[in-house]
């Protein structure tokens, strides 16, 4: 099952962080900043974005959630910065979501559609993992610490009297989710999953129809 499950895992994996990240250089290309683009990142090709230290962590993580190469943004392109940051952030989650949410719908029509009983459990076990993996991507993705996404919805939302805040929690985010993520590896449970996992698992059910 080991195996099964990362040859399913990795191609999804890397097909949708690739979306994840072309989906963040798009957006910021559209709103004014050619920086993705001139840098080789507004690309479907997968290998500009893999990232070793999130790739392994995906693996060790039983493929759940990892990471790639964050797509370079120069603010000051923006016309807007903050919003220009908040959408160009956003792009990569929701891009994410629709992944899910089209694994989904691929897992109800195969399961009516195919009536062969193995080729159905291959295809059923892929488009699960999909939306497996998106959403947990999508959510992870979402947690409010630098250099996650989530930092730069949140730093977009706040107010400009709280901008003091977005600069200490980008000295000390990146620290405080190596921090969260050693403690999973070295206790066996995982803080990160205990934060997305009941996200991940009401809109697997809801993409799915099946419960997570």
């Amino acid at each position: 099952m080991d195996i099964e499950r990362a040859l399913m895992a990795i191609p999804i994996f890397l097909f949708s962080l690739t979306v994840h990240e072309f989906s963040h250089g798009y957006i910021a290309y559209r709103l004014g900043d050619p920086t993705a683009r001139n840098a080789g990142r507004l690309t479907l090709n997968p290998l500009p974005h893999i990232d070793l230290m999130g790739a392994l962590v995906f693996v060790i993580s039983n493929f759940t959630f990892g990471w790639a190469k964050p797509v370079p943004v120069m603010p000051y392109n923006f016309k807007n910065i903050k919003m220009g940051m908040l959408w160009s952030a956003a792009a990569g989650p929701i891009s994410n979501m629709i992944l899910a949410f089209g694994f989904g719908l691929a897992f109800r029509i195969s399961t009516n559609v195919i009536s062969d009983p193995q080729l159905s459990h291959i295809v059923a076990s892929f488009t699960m993992y999909g939306v497996l993996i998106n959403c947990a991507l999508a959510f992870f993705n979402m947690i409010p610490l630098p250099p996650l996404d989530g930092s730069k919805i949140l730093f977009g939302l706040l107010p400009d009297k709280y901008d003091h805040i977005a600069m200490q929690l980008e000295r000390i985010g990146p620290f405080g989710l190596m921090v969260l993520i050693g403690i999973g590896f070295i206790t066996g449970v995982s803080v990160i999953w205990l934060i997305i996992g009941p996200f991940v698992s009401i809109f697997f059910t809801l993409f799915t129809g099946v419960r997570f």
